[in-house]
């Protein structure tokens, strides 16, 4: 399977994406974060992202509503789209998740921080 080190149409970097399904209205990658990757603030117009924390330590901020949480191996998170999120890896330790974004078309807009 390809491997990504860099996102092409987002100005962030983390340490790879694995993309394991690629289709016109449904996305599915692998991210692996390493200690200190961030993926800044953003939102996406149609699609909602399913994150499945596979190893390590996922944090998550959204706006409208607030919310900041670190999910764990096994936990799992929504976010509707239009809803701005940042993700990060704070922990000391490579964090992998399993994004599954869907139904419609995919884009990512920068959020004001």
């Amino acid at each position: 399977m390809p491997v990504n080190t860099q996102q092409s149409k987002a100005n962030y970097t983390v340490k790879s994406i694995e993309t394991v399904v690629d289709g016109a209205d449904v996305k599915a990658r692998i991210f692996t974060l390493a200690p200190g990757d961030v993926i800044p603030w953003h939102y996406h117009s149609e699609t909602t992202d399913h994150y499945f924390v596979l190893s390590g330590k996922l944090t998550i901020e959204r706006r409208k509503p607030e919310d900041h949480r670190t999910l764990a191996v096994g936990e799992r998170y929504q976010i509707t789209a239009g809803s701005p999120h940042m993700l990060s890896n704070r922990d000391p330790t490579d964090c992998q998740f399993l994004l599954l974004q869907g139904v419609g078309k995919y884009d990512w807009n920068k959020a004001e921080d």
